[in-house]
């Protein structure tokens, strides 16, 4: 999923170097809704394996 994220980012990047306002701003969100999901499963499985250890 942070490839995913990465990707969107990069694809952002290029849209907006181009002119693209519209495909950038559109990646950008898809690429931050992205980490958020990454980061949010990110914790759950550390929290998780804690858990299970205890």
């Amino acid at each position: 999923m942070l490839y995913w994220a990465i990707l969107f980012f990069i694809v952002a990047i290029v849209a907006a170097v181009f002119g693209f306002g519209g495909i950038a701003s559109a990646s950008a969100g898809i690429a931050q809704v992205l980490f958020f999901i990454f980061l949010v499963l990110f914790v759950v499985t550390l929290v998780m394996k804690f858990v299970r250890k205890a």
